[in-house]
C-alpha cells in the first residue's frame, strides 16, 4: 500500500529545544475538546493570525525532543484541524512521538532539518526514499527511516486501524 507522499509549506518553524506542545494551544486550554475551539487558539501567543495563514497539507518543523513534557492530545488536534500534515524535528519525545503516531499523525525524525529549511519553503516527503525534498530551495536531503509498525499504523490512519487492519488478516489466515 505505502504511505501517500506529503507536500506542503513550512507553516512553524519551532527552534526551542524540549519544545513542549501544551504550548501551541496554551496551558490553561489544554483540557478543552473542541477541535474547532482548539484550532482558533492554535498559536495565537505567537502569531495571532497563524490559523488564517495555514493551508492544508502544511508542516511544522522542530528542534531536538520536540513534544517534551506530558504529552497531551489537544494541541495536535488543534494542528490537524488546521490542516497541518505532520511534523519534521530533529528529534521527538518518546512519549509525544508514540502518542502522535498511534493517532495516524506522521512525525519524521530528520537530524539536521533547521538548517535546511525557512518558513513557507515548499517541502514533499518522499515516504519511499526516506527523502525530503525542499522545492523552494531546489535540494534535498534525507530522514530517518521509520520503523516498519510505525509505518503500518500511519497506513492505517493510526492504531485503530491498524488493530482492525491486523485482524482481519489473522483472520484470513486462519
Amino acid at each position: 500500500m505505502g504511505l501517500a507522499n506529503l507536500n506542503g509549506r513550512v507553516a512553524w518553524i519551532f527552534e526551542e529545544t524540549d519544545f513542549d506542545v501544551d504550548q501551541i494551544v496554551g496551558v490553561k486550554n489544554i483540557k478543552i475538546k473542541d477541535a474547532d475551539e482548539l484550532a482558533r487558539l492554535a498559536m495565537a501567543e505567537y502569531e495571532a493570525d497563524f490559523a488564517d495563514k495555514v493551508k492544508p497539507g502544511d508542516l511544522l518543523i522542530g528542534n531536538v525532543n520536540f513534544g517534551y513534557g506530558h504529552p497531551h492530545y489537544p494541541p495536535m488536534i488543534a494542528m490537524r484541524k488546521l490542516g497541518i500534515a505532520g511534523v519534521l524535528a530533529e528529534s521527538f519525545a518518546p512519549g509525544y512521538w508514540r502518542g502522535e503516531i498511534a493517532m495516524g499523525f506522521p512525525q519524521i525524525p530528520c537530524p539536521g532539518i533547521l538548517g535546511r529549511v525557512a518558513r513557507w519553503d515548499e517541502l514533499e516527503i518522499i515516504w519511499q526514499d526516506n527523502l525530503v525534498r525542499n522545492v523552494t530551495q531546489g535540494t534535498e536531503f534525507g530522514f530517518e527511516p521509520l520503523p516498519e509498525g510505525d509505518l503500518l499504523m500511519l497506513e492505517a490512519g493510526g492504531i485503530v486501524g491498524y488493530l482492525h487492519e491486523r485482524n482481519k488478516r489473522e483472520q484470513a489466515d486462519g
